[in-house]
């Protein structure tokens, strides 16, 4: 059994480490960027969506917690926003920590994510998935996620 919590002031310093670490390896694996400039991107992010750490945020910062050997345990983070005008929200983060990978939590986080949405209207998820993410993917697939679309880049080359 999944529960889905709002993140407490006192776990925000813990993700906001992890987010950054994690987040800036994917910024620059997918934009090429230096591992320094990725991480000033990756804190510019999670300030402009978190200026005041979790106090008056629109966001939803959630601890994902699961028994766990008789206990209950941290077991990841889910971050989204709802949009109330689309009836739609968009998960910026989903993470469970590796050591609970494969035994389920995901899917229970994103059905237990949808029951939390359908009590107040809300009738979509959207987000994004790196391309080399399969695992991922596979996931959100499994859950009844469609394809809508591909994010693309290309670098311009110098001028000769």
């Amino acid at each position: 059994m999944i529960l889905l919590r709002d993140m407490r002031q006192e776990e925000f310093p813990a993700y906001s480490q992890y987010f950054i670490d994690d987040y800036s390896q994917e910024i620059a694996k997918n934009y090429g960027h230096s591992l320094e400039v990725s991480v000033e991107l990756a804190k510019k992010d999670l300030h402009r969506s978190f200026p005041n750490g979790l106090e008056d945020n629109a966001h939803s910062l959630l601890c994902i917690e699961a028994e766990v050997d008789g206990e209950c345990k941290l077991v990841g983070y889910l971050w989204h926003c709802v949009n109330i005008s689309d009836n739609s929200t968009f998960v910026y983060d989903f993470f469970i920590f590796s050591e609970y990978r494969g035994l389920g939590y995901g899917t229970e986080s994103i059905l237990a994510l949808e029951t939390q949405l359908q009590a107040i209207g809300i009738n979509q998820i959207k987000l994004r998935v790196a391309y080399h993410n399969d695992r991922a993917l596979k996931l959100y697939k499994k859950v009844g996620f469609e394809i809508t679309g591909f994010n693309m880049s290309k670098k311009v080359s110098e001028l000769p």
